[in-house]
């Protein structure tokens, strides 16, 4: 018998842009969660407006270029023109508006929280031998598995090695699960036995 449960992960910052600035010597920028408009008869431009880290110095990336007014949906005019925050991440994680714009995204600041329907302390005393975890996670920010089992069961590093190592956890496709990032819908598997094996075996070694 396996039970299904879902860890929605929740972001708490979009990525810096990497960017030289023109007017100091930083290299990144961060999204102010702004749009610029620019509409030029029927046609319209949009920017999502980003800023320095250090100066506050501002740069744009494009979002719509000479797009119909009429073309465009009302619900995310409206957005923009009111500088919905919820679109502008929408944006600000775009792998599209980061390639239209031949943009580089920094992911290594973006924080998150995993929330889950049980604590990690019921996971561990299920009497279930298997657990399989669906991933729901809006915003795509290259999440490695690592990073997520070590936040969640707050492991070490050399912990998280071991239970991959061991097959502890199962992911969706082939490859390295030390090098695997996790992706919305994605589900992985943990065996709660051999979970709490590597954990066991890890604290003996390392009294």
């Amino acid at each position: 018998m396996d039970t299904i449960l879902t860890w929605e992960i929740k972001v708490k910052n979009t990525p810096l842009l990497v960017k030289k600035c023109s007017h100091c010597d930083s290299t990144r920028f961060y999204c102010s969660d702004k749009f610029r408009m620019n509409a030029q008869k029927k046609d319209i431009d949009v920017w999502l407006i980003y800023r320095c880290v250090k100066c506050d110095n501002t740069c744009n990336l494009t979002l719509l270029s000479r797009k119909k007014t009429d073309l465009i949906d009302k619900d995310l005019f409206h957005c923009f023109s009111i500088n919905d925050t919820e679109t502008a991440w929408k944006y600000a994680f775009s792998p599209e508006v980061e390639r239209m714009n031949n943009a580089t995204l920094d992911f290594s600041g973006v924080d998150y929280e995993i929330v889950s329907p049980i604590s990690k302390e019921e996971l561990l005393h299920s009497a279930d031998q298997l657990i399989r975890v669906r991933i729901k996670c809006e915003y795509a920010f290259s999440l490695k598995l690592t990073s997520l089992l070590r936040r969640y069961f707050s492991l070490s590093s050399g912990q998280t090695k071991q239970i991959l190592e061991q097959n502890v956890v199962s992911i969706p496709a082939n490859g390295s699960p030390q090098k695997y990032k996790v992706r919305n819908e994605d589900i992985i598997s943990i065996d709660i036995k051999r979970l709490l094996q590597s954990l066991q075996s890890w604290s003996f070694k390392h009294k």
